[in-house]
């Protein structure tokens, strides 16, 4: 049984329909990218995925390990062990940086902790601080950023630099990326690919959410490919369908390169 299974999804935005009786599974330790012009469902997809309250979901079934996760708030998927890497990452001024990923950590831990036996279920607050270190170190942020609000003050790249990093400071279950690499100059993406390599070594399972094949070259794993248009995956493939969807663009699949 795969780990993330979604089965006949539909879902639409004020009466607009954006998923269009999707299929997908993604199985633990698998990464998978998504594709597809502009338009196509993409983003629309991790949102409904993590409940976002604006989409409303009219047919199908999201299941996590056998289980419906549609009628659970956000909160709850959260617990589950469902990571979102935002698009576009809110400021959020008052809530320092360390104090929010401190009280995200010992959450999830306390969810997760009988499901994974490699996680820390309790750090002191100087081990934890020490972890932060390490993992900011890692995405090539700098320790004072520990010291500020969330995202407040952060360039795009930072933003999503800063992502990641919590991503691999939760160590999620599922994990989906949402254009991790949009807006990067190249030692940035390379960066964010190292962080999901990291990830992918904890058996998660990955989606990564990308127009480009650039960032798809520097994951050690790579499973599938998806290119999604219309509300639902159309083709899937190897990494070899990623460098022909930069070279050829979406017409020859009989699609259109934005809206």
């Amino acid at each position: 049984m795969p780990f993330l299974e979604i089965h006949g999804l539909s879902a639409n935005i004020d009466g607009k329909e954006i998923l269009n009786n999707l299929e997908l599974n993604v199985d633990r330790g698998e990464v998978h990218a998504i594709m597809g012009p502009n338009g196509s469902g993409k983003s629309t997809l991790a949102n409904v995925i993590m409940g976002h309250p604006k989409y409303t979901v009219t047919s199908g079934n999201v299941l996590v390990s056998g289980q419906d996760i549609l009628g659970l708030s956000t909160d709850e998927r959260a617990k589950k062990g469902i990571f979102l890497g935002f698009q576009y990452p809110t400021e959020i001024s008052g809530v320092g940086y360390s104090h929010f990923l401190r009280n995200a950590y010992n959450i999830l831990n306390k969810s997760l902790g009988s499901q994974q036996k490699d996680r820390e279920v309790f750090l002191t607050v100087r081990e934890f601080h020490e972890y932060l270190k390490k993992n900011l170190g890692d995405v090539g942020l700098d320790p004072a950023f520990l010291g500020r609000y969330l995202n407040e003050g952060f360039s795009g790249g930072e933003k999503k630099r800063s992502e990641v990093m919590q991503m691999l400071v939760l160590k999620p279950m599922i994990a989906i990326l949402d254009e991790p690499d949009s807006g990067l100059d190249i030692d940035a993406v390379k960066a964010v690919a190292e962080a999901i390599n990291q990830l992918i070594n904890t058996g998660a399972a990955i989606v990564v959410i990308t127009h480009y094949a650039r960032i798809l070259r520097y994951l050690a794993k790579l499973d599938n490919i998806h290119v999604m248009a219309k509300g639902r995956i159309l083709k899937s493939g190897g990494r070899e369908l990623a460098e022909e969807l930069e070279e050829k663009g979406y017409g020859w699949l009989g699609l259109e390169d934005a809206d």
